[in-house]
């Protein structure tokens, strides 16, 4: 059994980055326990299923099912998983300067944007999530997922990889509406695989673009990506630290709520709220968003 040892920075809490992956949402694509995450990964187009645990100073993987044939694949994505390599405290000096942000850096002290870093995994997740609650956009993916993603069985349990964008491509919509997808979103994912197999989309030809705009412009001018999509797919997947989902109901509403505002804020509001954290507009979105939620559970 392969064991592999990733080391952590010192502003890190697996146990913030746990609960993020475990809000009481449906979520097919891992499964946690106390202390432990249980994900399977795609490395070198081979199936592993991965148990990650903190030990002293370093998250410790080991691999429970397949054969991993690319250690630093593996380790290079669950260092995206959890944005390993930012340094915190550039972001934490700027919201201990904000007296009405400031608690963030202490009730939610090393949460780490946790990621996607699969950027097709990402837009279709936002592409499900476009205009429904979280709860019925979780069913839909495990759904989709269910359906059309790789299975990896380990003892009682069965695990599962995202469709590849070959599979999906494949699809037609009748066969996401039989999933209660609706038309036009299954247009918009069969649309966007297809882009990926065809090779017009990915994520290294984002990552060869000189600004955010120009990653901006190249996802929207695909049909079903709007600067909502774009925006939560590079804040996920490419972990560019300058995006904004705007039009996000749950950044509109735990702005107000922290800023006690009298109603949803308007454009301009929000923007002077994020002008001093530019280059962290991502992680403040972030910490922004664990505000809607509950204390984070320590295990015993």
């Amino acid at each position: 059994m392969t064991t592999l040892q990733l080391p952590t920075p010192p502003l890190f809490s697996f146990q913030e980055c746990l609960w993020f992956l475990d809000r009481n949402y449906d979520d097919i694509m891992h499964r946690v326990a106390p202390e432990v995450l249980l994900k399977p990964f795609r490395v070198a187009g081979e199936a592993v299923l991965v148990e990650v645990t903190e030990q002293t100073g370093y998250l410790q993987l080991r691999v429970l099912q397949g054969t991993l044939t690319d250690e630093a694949e593996l380790l290079r994505q669950v260092t995206e998983l959890f944005d390993l390599t930012t340094d915190l405290a550039p972001f934490y000096k700027y919201l201990r300067a904000d007296p009405e942000l400031a608690f963030m850096a202490e009730q939610y002290h090393g949460l780490r944007l946790v990621g996607i870093p699969d950027l097709f995994e990402a837009l279709c997740w936002s592409i499900i999530g476009q205009q429904i609650n979280l709860t019925f956009a979780y069913r839909l993916k495990r759904r989709l997922v269910e359906a059309y993603g790789e299975p990896i069985r380990y003892q009682d349990e069965t695990f599962y990889l995202f469709p590849t964008p070959a599979q999906l491509a494949a699809l037609t919509p009748e066969a996401l509406r039989a999933l209660q997808f609706s038309t036009r979103k299954a247009e918009y994912l069969i649309g966007v695989a297809r882009a990926f197999t065809e090779g017009t989309l990915s994520k290294e030809i984002l990552q060869a673009l000189p600004t955010t705009e120009a990653m901006l412009g190249a996802l929207v001018a695909h049909k079903g990506i709007g600067q909502w999509t774009a925006n939560y797919a590079l804040m996920k997947s490419l972990k560019v630290p300058t995006c904004i989902p705007y039009g996000d109901v749950g950044l509109y509403n735990a702005l107000r709520a922290v800023k006690g505002l009298p109603r949803r804020p308007s454009r301009p509001e929000l923007d002077a709220v994020f002008e001093p954290f530019r280059g962290w507009e991502g992680y403040l979105t972030f910490y922004l968003w664990r505000t809607l939620a509950s204390p984070v559970l320590k295990y015993p």
